[in-house]
């Protein structure tokens, strides 16, 4: 379980470099705290199996590993705060929606249009998690998010299960189709991750899971 301190505290941090320190609106400055409360309060929400505040967390600390990758790694980390607030499983304009909130809570937070514009742009990504040659931020955020898929056998195992369990009011008939395409897809892409060190240390770990699934899925 992610510490919700420990989050709270890289949240304010990242939100005072990002807005350089100095937030763009009238004193006081807003307080931090209570967009915090509010994010990892959606992130904590019953319904959730895997996109809990753990995922959160993970893909932060990922972000860490491959911050010399990105242009600007805090709004890669905002974003990563804003991609999945918004989640139902049963609903098609998750991201969508989690832009227009990143979009509402930042501009309000302090942060200049320009970089509030850029972090939702990089929240939308996360639909395809197909970012352009050349955008370092988007595979930044990408690649964090996508980690999970080349993790060890068992935390692999455990992350799809909690897949399934986020969507149980699918039937198994359904859910396993549904499934099976989507790996489909992912296993037919040229390449899962963009940026070097993605490609280097994730890809190969990456498919080996994926079909492994694939496998289990057919069964």
């Amino acid at each position: 379980m992610a510490d919700d301190k420990e989050l709270r505290a890289r949240w304010h941090a990242t939100l005072l470099r990002a807005s350089g320190g100095t937030p763009q609106t009238p004193d006081p400055a807003p307080d931090p705290a209570p967009y915090a409360d509010n994010l990892l309060a959606r992130w904590a929400e019953p319904h959730r199996r895997y996109h809990t505040t753990a995922h959160l967390a993970a893909v932060l600390d990922h972000i860490d590993v491959l911050e010399e990758h990105a242009d600007d790694p805090d709004l890669v980390r905002l974003a990563a705060w804003f991609h999945d607030a918004v989640y139902a499983p049963d609903r098609s304009e998750n991201e969508e929606r989690s832009a227009r909130l990143a979009e509402r809570a930042l501009a309000e937070a302090g942060l200049s249009g320009e970089r509030t514009a850029e972090v939702a742009r990089l929240v939308r990504l996360t639909v395809s998690h197909d970012p352009a040659d050349g955008d370092h931020n988007g595979e930044a955020l990408c690649d964090a998010d996508l980690a999970i898929l080349a993790a060890a056998p068992d935390a692999y195992a455990a992350y799809a299960a909690a897949v399934r369990e986020e969507y149980a009011f699918v039937p198994d008939e359904a859910f396993r189709a549904g499934r099976a395409a989507v790996l489909g897809q992912l296993l037919a892409l040229p390449r899962l991750f963009r940026t070097p060190y993605g490609v280097a240390e994730w890809e190969g770990p990456a498919r080996a899971n994926l079909a492994t699934e694939m496998e289990l899925l057919s069964d």
